[in-house]
Parts: C-alpha cells; structure tokens; sequence
C-alpha cells in the first residue's frame, strides 16, 4: 500500500535516528571507561539513569504531547539530541570532558529520544489514512527491531575502527539528518483542538496526568 511521499520522510527521518541511536548504543559506557577511567559504580549510573529519566517522563509526556503540533516537537529533539552529543567530542578534543557532562547528556538525550518517538507515532494519524496505519506502524516496528539488531554490532566494529568518541559525533550526525528529513515533510501541520481551557503552557497538572491515573 502507497502511503505517500509525506510519510516516507517520516520514516526516513525515525529510521536514520534509530540507526544513530543503536549504533552508539556502548559509546557512553566505552568513553567512561576508556577515557576518563570510570569505575564500575559509575559505569552502572550512567547506564541507568537515561531509562530512569525515560521513566519518569514517558507517562506525564502524552497529556503535554497531545495538544501541540508534532513536527516542531520532533525538529526540536532531534537538534537537542544533535547538539548534546556534539558537546562530548568537543570536549574530549578540548581536554574538559568529565564524567558529569557525560551523565548530563545520557539524560538529555534519553528525555529528548522519548519525545521524539511519542511526536512520532502520534504524527502518523495526520499522514496516514486510517486504512494505511497498520501499515505504517509495522513499517515503524520493522525499522526499530532491525536498528536494534544491527546497530550494536555494527556500532561496536565503528568503535573498534574509530574509537567512542567519533562515534557520538556520528550519532549526532544522524539527530541533524532526522531534523532535515522532517523538515522536508510538505504542507503545513494543522494544530490539534484544544480543550476549553488555555494549554499553551505546560502546567505541573498536565504533567502529573498520567500518573495520577495509575496510582488511582
């Protein structure tokens, strides 16, 4: 089934962000240890603390996601990502890198990779005709297992070859060619309703939305 031209830039923009992202998957932990001599507590925090931050957001990030226009959600966490990654080698190459930017970027980039993906699926309803979205939601799946497959392998034969470092800063790479490819998404991205009440602005209720409705 044709899904069109605006999708495929869509997809094309997840998949070159999931293949950057499984490809530096060790990075983080390499430079750790092989660069600023981490111990193996350390090593262990920063393995850990981008999925406590993904934790802690992925409930609270639907009710703030639900209401604001996907495409510049995306553009924005892809160049957060971008820019993020490129402060490690700029710092390696700078002799300043220490093991706090390090895990300051861990999270950042793992808060900024959860909003992506939920702007993602969610954008895919204003591309794809509801015939189409089985389709394009198993397109999404096939692309997230083969990145995960692939990527660590080919990430770890990229870090024996190039060292960690220059990893990260092709994975910032990738993030900058995600934000162009949405970019070239043609035409212009209607604004969802809004409910009575103003949400421009996050409000800590909007945040605690889904959490308030497990513990419940």
């Amino acid at each position: 089934m044709k899904l069109g031209s605006r999708f495929g830039w869509l997809w094309a923009a997840y998949a070159v962000s999931a293949a950057g992202t499984w490809l530096a998957f060790d990075a983080f932990a390499l430079i750790a240890l092989l660069v600023l001599h981490a111990g193996s507590a350390q090593v262990a925090l920063l393995a850990s603390a981008g999925p406590a931050v993904g934790a802690l957001l992925a409930v609270p990030l639907g009710p703030w996601m639900e209401f604001r226009r996907k495409r510049p959600v995306m553009i924005a966490a892809d160049l957060v990502r971008c820019a993020a990654l490129l402060a490690v080698p700029a710092a390696h190459f700078l002799g300043v890198l220490g093991f706090g930017q390090l895990l300051l970027v861990s999270m950042v980039v793992a808060a900024a990779d959860l909003t992506f993906t939920a702007a993602s699926g969610a954008h895919l309803k204003s591309l794809v005709p509801r015939a189409g979205l089985l389709t394009a939601t198993s397109r999404f799946e096939s692309t997230t297992w083969t990145a995960t497959v692939l990527g660590p392998p080919l990430g770890g034969a990229a870090v024996g070859l190039f060292g960690p470092v220059v990893t990260v800063a092709a994975n910032a790479l990738s993030f900058l060619l995600s934000a162009l490819g949405i970019r070239a998404i043609d035409g212009a991205e209607l604004a969802p309703e809004r409910p009575p009440r103003d949400t421009t602005r996050p409000r800590t209720a909007d945040l605690l939305d889904g959490w308030r409705h497990l513990l419940t």
